[in-house]
């Protein structure tokens, strides 16, 4: 295509993202820049409505556009807009009013702002660690019967979980599966902990298997819960409340939530955008995904990103989920390297 019929598309979008209303050579001809009749207007509109950038709902109506336009748009023809210093203040604050104590913590006050600025639900998906091993496991006692299994990971990840023994361990016990978790799991990837070698473990406890065996289950489920890609949404309500989507396919998507979660784990770099008709498996209808990875040091933690209506101010909502992602990546990062530097003095 040439420039003209590219400015006559980018114009159509800007426009259509502002009224939702199928817009007609004349409005296009108003505006500034456009230096053309509504005649030619219309021609270039046809072109690009034979091309498949643009639709036209009803025979006397203006046009609107398809996916195809919208992915032209955002990868070729859209101008993000720099964020303010107030909107940057304003989302540094909206993050830091939560405690920053855990990870969790931290991403749940990003969504909880992105909701609110973009008015879309958010999603975020953390990474499953597929070539992390077992770094370190301890069990700590904490009450009759009952110890707490700590699982850390090469990647960075802990996991914790409780587990109830039928019997109280004594110091041989404990001193003896912590040999054995270096011998049999330290080093081990956590996609190697299946039912069956879980089975192999527990066999390999000898005389010790009645009374140490539930804590290797443990482990074996801690280890499952890693690979599992779950999916979190905040703000299902902007959903349920934007006429532009089907309900029923809304309840789809909260039902089968986790099901989605690969597509935001897909290898991408930067900002990934998605709509609905791109993907078999995106369940609700005339929407679209914008979706940007977090970082933790030199690693991915996982991604977060909203879901909304096809018909969305890129331009302004990119540059938040990339300052947000950003701000989460520099928190994280910071945090580690401190408990790093923690962890290196505390070896002194």
């Amino acid at each position: 295509m040439d420039e003209r019929k590219l400015k006559i598309l980018a114009a159509i979008i800007d426009e259509y993202i502002i009224t939702g209303e199928p817009v007609g050579s004349k409005t296009i001809a108003r505006l500034p820049g456009i230096n053309v009749s509504a005649a030619t207007i219309r021609n270039d509109m046809a072109v690009l409505e034979q091309l498949g950038f643009l639709e036209q709902p009803h025979t006397s109506a203006g046009r609107i556009p398809t996916f195809n336009g919208y992915r032209l748009y955002i990868d070729k023809l859209m101008k993000t807009e720099d964020l303010s210093e107030e909107e940057r203040c304003r989302l540094d604050a909206m993050i830091d009013e939560c405690d920053h104590t855990t990870e969790d913590s931290i991403i749940q006050s990003a969504c909880k702002a992105l909701s609110e600025l973009t008015q879309c639900a958010t999603v975020v998906a953390n990474s499953a660690p597929k070539f992390s091993v077992i770094t370190k496991v301890e069990v700590i006692p904490t009450g009759k019967r009952l110890y707490l299994i700590l699982l850390i990971t090469s990647n960075g990840n802990i996991k914790n979980k409780a587990c109830r023994l039928e019997f109280d361990l004594d110091s041989e016990q404990l001193d003896f599966f912590s040999r054995y978790v270096q011998e049999n799991l330290q080093g081990e990837s956590i996609e190697t902990l299946s039912e069956e070698r879980m089975q192999q473990l527990i066999t390999a406890l000898g005389a010790y298997m009645i009374t140490l065996s539930p804590l290797v289950k443990g482990l074996c489920e801690l280890s499952n819960d890693l690979m599992k890609n779950e999916l979190t949404i905040s703000g299902e309500k902007n959903l349920l409340t934007c006429n532009e989507y089907d309900k029923q396919d809304i309840v789809n998507f909260i039902e089968h939530k986790n099901d989605f979660a690969a597509l935001l784990n897909d290898s991408f770099s930067g900002i990934h955008v998605v709509f609905s008709e791109e993907k078999n498996d995106f369940v609700i209808g005339n929407s679209s995904m914008i979706v940007s990875k977090y970082r933790k040091g030199n690693r991915n933690a996982g991604s977060l990103g909203i879901i909304g209506p096809m018909r969305l101010n890129y331009a302004k909502i990119i540059p938040y989920i990339e300052y947000i992602t950003q701000k989460i990546t520099d928190i994280l990062t910071e945090d580690d390297t401190d408990d790093f530097a923690g962890k290196d003095k505390s070896d002194e």
